[in-house]
């Protein structure tokens, strides 16, 4: 039985699991966005809303606990100056990861994908799409004919979308043979 163990194993041994979240909860402050499996992604969230809580806080214990976890000093000072400010006003539910719509698959093994994302504070997502299409408009109104920097700049922060390979067919089973029924020995008879 299972009882008071928290948390998922993702079939490694502890210290690999520990060195993949501490990769993953960097880069997700680093970039703002990631994409990994659904197992992965659920255990990062645990850990990056912690994280997240320290830098609320903000004092010097907290700061070098995050250190401690953070791989990267700049990461750490970004999450403090810019990040958690973004949520200074929520209490919890800060990470919410979003299940794509038809869940694309890892091309080898066919695992469901995840993406968790930074969900800054209300309408920063929108000030900066707003400000991307007010330098797309100059943009075109100065270039006729070319793509505005605009627009190059939000494709290139545009995932690519895979194309998913359609499944090969599975092969059929073949009919099972019966087996013949073992006979059964006579009874010894008794001395």
């Amino acid at each position: 039985m299972r009882h008071r163990r928290d948390g998922r194993h993702l079939s490694r041994t502890w210290e690999h699991r520990r060195a993949l979240l501490r990769n993953l909860v960097t880069e997700l402050f680093r970039h703002e966005r990631i994409e990994t499996s659904v197992a992965k992604a659920k255990e990062a969230r645990r850990l990056a809303e912690r994280m997240i809580t320290f830098a609320k806080r903000g004092d010097l214990a907290a700061r070098r606990h995050v250190a401690r976890f953070v791989f990267d000093e700049t990461v750490t000072k970004k999450l403090f100056d810019t990040i958690a400010p973004w949520y200074a006003a929520r209490n919890g539910g800060l990470h919410p990861d979003h299940p794509h719509p038809p869940p694309p698959r890892r091309r080898g093994g066919d695992g469901p994908l995840r993406t968790g994302e930074e969900q800054g504070a209300d309408g920063r997502r929108e000030e900066g799409a707003e400000a991307a299409t007010a330098v797309a408009k100059d943009a075109t109104t100065k270039g006729k004919g070319k793509k505005a920097k605009g627009e190059e700049a939000e494709e290139a922060r545009r995932p690519r979308r895979r194309r998913a390979l359609p499944r090969p067919p599975r092969p059929r089973r073949r009919p099972r043979l019966r087996r013949r029924p073992r006979l059964r020995r006579p009874p010894r008879p008794s001395r």
